[in-house]
């Protein structure tokens, strides 16, 4: 048994010497893990990086064995953030969120996508906020866990979503009850970039849902870059992305 596909890898833990249990997401075969020999080495550590873009090989002899991968670099995506420590959250983040959510073996073509393309354009980071928190919202609906962000009838714009239910509702709605509720950004209603403190409500929504409803049932906290990545947000003071 075989298959080869361009993947992203989301984790490698040290597995022996040199070796590693990677796992990796592909548009066709979902999460898949395999073991990635001499991964630990010095010459292939680099490849077996977060977030890189790599053509991935995986053999077993049959169909539910762990197999073994290998693989060639495509895009370095983890050495072009290294120096950017936002970008390296989100980085990691992303990938964590990823690996703990996702049914290994399941595809999720629209999610992979929508990964694959944020973590292209990482060196934007700030940027790149508003697709991060859009794609966490993507993965909650192919979970089968999606807000129901649909605007009622009438002018009033959508200002809260229901930590119960992930129903979001107007202000005016919202009544009394607002302070009990998880504000919902524009940049989710209006297609914006958003800003600092649109991105940490944004990533308190998600991450919410993501705690309660994926990581939750799965008796798993949220992953810790996860909550770094929103610590990092919820702390930046500059009212306004660079330009």
């Amino acid at each position: 048994m075989e298959w080869e596909a361009p993947a992203i890898i989301l984790d490698a833990r040290p597995y022996g010497e040199a070796d590693a249990v990677a796992t990796v997401f592909t548009e066709e075969h979902g999460a898949h893990r395999g073991l990635a020999r001499g991964a630990q080495s010095r010459t292939r550590a680099a490849l077996w990086q977060q977030g890189n873009l790599v053509q991935i090989r995986w053999v077993g002899r049959l169909s539910d064995q762990l197999g073994s991968f290998s693989a060639e670099l495509i895009h370095p995506a983890a050495a072009l953030v290294l120096d950017d420590p936002l970008a390296l959250s989100m980085l990691t983040a992303s990938c964590a969120v990823a690996e703990g959510a996702l049914p290994e073996r399941q595809p999720y073509p629209a999610a992979f996508d929508a990964l694959l393309h944020l973590l292209a354009r990482l060196p934007q980071a700030e940027r790149q906020l508003a697709a991060l928190i859009r794609w966490e919202l993507l993965l909650l609906r192919d979970l089968g866990y999606g807000l129901d962000l649909a605007a009622p009838s009438g002018n009033a714009p959508l200002a809260y979503v229901s930590p119960r239910t992930g129903r979001a509702v107007t202000a005016e709605a919202a009544g009394t009850w607002k302070e009990r509720l998880l504000p919902l950004p524009a940049f989710l209603i209006n297609a914006t970039d958003g800003t600092p403190a649109e991105w940490a409500e944004g990533l308190r929504l998600t991450g919410h849902f993501l705690a309660r409803d994926v990581f939750g049932l799965r008796h798993k906290p949220l992953p810790a870059a996860r909550v770094a990545l929103y610590d990092r947000i919820a702390a930046t003071k500059d009212p306004t992305p660079d330009a």
